[in-house]
């Protein structure tokens, strides 16, 4: 081996590194970036600035850091003049000086932020979906579902395996009240490219048996904040705004935030507060079911009480009621008494006079019997005088022709035979002329 070959440690190696990068060409550079996992840890702000190709991909990445003593400062400055905190997602203009540490590497030193540069990919994508949604009318349409009561009946999208999912599952079941829930997993890729369409994939499946479920959780356990740009989706966005049951959303950790947040009906940090959200919504049912429960034993036990009371009450009017009816009606029968008793002169003397004039009705109706009697037999001797056989009594003679009194002579034509009755026999005839 050549002395021009001689082999260098590690150490040596990171020292020559350091002393190639770290030059003043390299220190307080002025470069835009996305942050991505901004997270704080002991006053110092941690984060990884990227670099993306047009359709999304990251093509550099580099390791930076905000001391503590500089980051109570830019935090503020940023604040003040965005409006928002400073976080993952956002496309900035930062001053920083290379740093190469033997053990750590290469990192970037943040010295001055510069809060005019214009947001993020992340941010503007989001606003724009937003936007779009909104101006669609479905913005807040999921968020304003009513919840069923009980959620029983959950049907979770997320990745088979996930830990994520583990943990939702593992709250869900060992709540120490040990409510009773069903889950069942509609499996998607929960980032990638492909995130986007399995988890729409994923809805279509629960909607076309929406009735078997109460709600919808989609579920994702952290991971890096750069994998979350596939949920700023437009489609995937509008489908869950427009989905007929509740979504509750839990894609992430605290910091992590993407636009389904802001369109599904609940949003929570993490699967694991999804679940103990779903259990508190449960503990509260249980709760209103048992105040329920309290309140219709009262209002039994004092229906009871209340009939205890009122039967206690009839029972001792039972006790003087038979008496005090007797009494009353042994009165009242006295009453009749006494007046029945002094009518006794009365109907005596009504009887006299009813007795007076059925006597005279009797005879007036026996007068008016004698003289209707009296006009009949005036009237039978005018109708014996004036009948047939008085008249042929008296010489006259009645002729017949065909059964018919003949009383014209033009009635008869020669040839008739005719009947003449007397008051003692017939005699036939017959007309010549």
């Amino acid at each position: 081996m050549s002395d021009c070959s001689k082999p260098m440690t590690i150490g040596q190696l990171q020292k020559l590194i350091a002393g190639l990068v770290m030059v003043p060409q390299t220190r307080d550079i002025w470069v835009v970036a996305e942050t991505m996992d901004v997270a704080v840890r002991g006053g110092h702000c941690y984060m990884e600035l990227v670099d993306k190709a047009p359709d999304g991909t990251t093509v550099s990445k580099a390791r930076a850091i905000i001391w503590a003593s500089v980051y109570s400062y830019l935090s503020h400055k940023f604040m003040q003049s965005t409006g928002q905190p400073f976080a993952s997602g956002l496309k900035v203009m930062l001053r920083v000086s290379v740093n190469y540490h033997q053990a750590y590497g290469m990192s970037l030193v943040v010295s001055d932020i510069d809060p005019s540069y214009t947001v993020g990919d992340l941010l503007r994508r989001r606003r724009e979906i937003l936007a779009q949604l909104d101006r669609e009318g479905v913005l807040k349409q999921n968020r304003e579902l009513p919840w069923p009561v009980p959620i029983q009946r959950i049907a979770v999208i997320s990745a088979p395996g996930a830990a994520g999912y583990g943990d939702f599952i593992n709250q869900l079941f060992n709540n120490p009240r040990r409510l009773r829930f069903s889950v069942r997993l509609f499996p998607a890729v929960m980032q990638g490219e492909r995130a986007p369409s399995t988890i729409l994939e994923a809805l279509e499946a629960v909607a076309a048996e929406s009735e078997n479920w109460d709600c919808v959780a989609i579920l994702r356990g952290g991971g890096s904040t750069s994998d979350l740009s596939s949920f700023e989706n437009l489609e995937l966005a509008r489908a869950v705004a427009c989905f007929d049951l509740p979504v509750i959303v839990g894609i992430g950790h605290e910091r992590d935030v993407t636009v389904l947040d802001y369109v599904a009906a609940m949003r929570v940090k993490t699967p694991t507060a999804a679940a103990e959200w779903l259990v508190a919504q449960g503990c509260a049912a249980l709760d209103r079911l048992r105040e329920l429960a309290l309140e219709i034993s009262s209002a039994a036990r004092d229906k009871c009480e209340g009939a205890v009371r009122q039967l206690a009450y009839a029972d001792s009017n039972l006790r003087l009621l038979p008496g005090t009816a007797v009494e009353r009606e042994r009165h009242h029968l006295s009453v009749i008494t006494a007046g029945l008793s002094g009518l006794g002169a009365t109907v005596a003397a009504e009887r006299s006079r009813l007795d007076a004039r059925a006597e005279a009705l009797s005879l007036a109706a026996r007068n008016i019997v004698d003289i209707r009697r009296r006009a009949l037999d005036g009237l039978a001797g005018l109708l014996g005088a004036l009948s047939p056989e008085a008249v042929l009594q008296r010489g006259f003679s009645i002729t017949r022709v065909g059964g018919r009194a003949v009383t014209d002579a033009s009635m008869l034509v020669p040839g008739d035979v005719i009947t003449t009755v007397f008051a003692s026999g017939t005699a036939k005839s017959t007309v010549n002329e």
